[in-house]
Parts: structure tokens; sequence; C-alpha cells
């Protein structure tokens, strides 16, 4: 079979399409390549510079009751890759200048990592290898 192929693109379900794609936005600094209604459940889509899309969705039917949870199956945490901690240190700059609360660069043996949430509570992360 070969290399295993990379992420073509990640898709969250968010509970306010329209507050979540302006945050998005501001996050990836750009617009949405797609905006489209299918019927089933609408969806914004955002071009990464890696050519991964990252996609928000939105179901009429969706169960809003509960919160994001990363101990509860399906998604953990989705993490965004950075080259090395410099790159890191920038994004931390860069949520701070969004007035997007982070838990600081934590380092280990195998990397560096800056979690935060998005406006849904879902977990996020920018990620640099060890150095």
């Amino acid at each position: 079979m070969g290399t295993f192929p990379g992420f073509a693109h990640v898709a969250v379900t968010v509970t306010d399409l329209s507050a979540s794609t302006k945050w998005y936005g501001q996050l990836f600094d750009d617009v949405a390549v797609l905006d489209e209604n299918t019927g089933p459940f609408h969806h914004v889509v955002f071009a990464l510079g890696d050519g991964t899309l990252f996609g928000l969705h939105s179901f009429p039917d969706a169960d809003l009751t509960t919160e994001f949870d990363p101990r509860r199956r399906g998604l953990d945490h989705v993490s965004f890759a950075c080259r090395d901690r410099d790159e890191l240190a920038r994004w931390q700059d860069r949520l701070e200048a969004l007035g997007i609360e982070h838990g600081g660069i934590v380092d280990a043996h195998y990397g560096s990592g800056l979690s935060f949430k998005d406006p849904d509570g879902i977990a996020l992360e920018f990620f640099a290898p060890p150095a």
C-alpha cells in the first residue's frame, strides 16, 4: 500500500455556525472557501496552508444539550502542526492578541503543545516536535 495518506479534512460540529465561522476565520486569518447548506447539514469549510480542509458542521436536528467532552467516545482534540517551538510561541502571541484563553506552552520529551478551546469548548492544540 505504501505510505499511509495524510488528512484531507477535519470537520467539527458546532452549535452556532455563524459565531464559529467568525471565530475560526479570525484564528485562521482567512475566509471560508465553502459555505453550503446541503439540507441534512450546513457546513463552512476553510482551506489551511498545508492543503488540509477544516470544516464546521451544523445540523438542524443536533442534540445541543451536552457540552464537548474529550473523555467521551469520539474526538479528543484537533492538533495543528508547528515546525518548531519558535512558531509555537508566535501562535501563543496570536491567541493572546485575539483574546483566546490558552494553557500556555507545555514542554514534554515528545514535543511542545499549546492547548485552547473553540466557542463550543472543542479542544484544539498547536504542537511542535522536540528540538
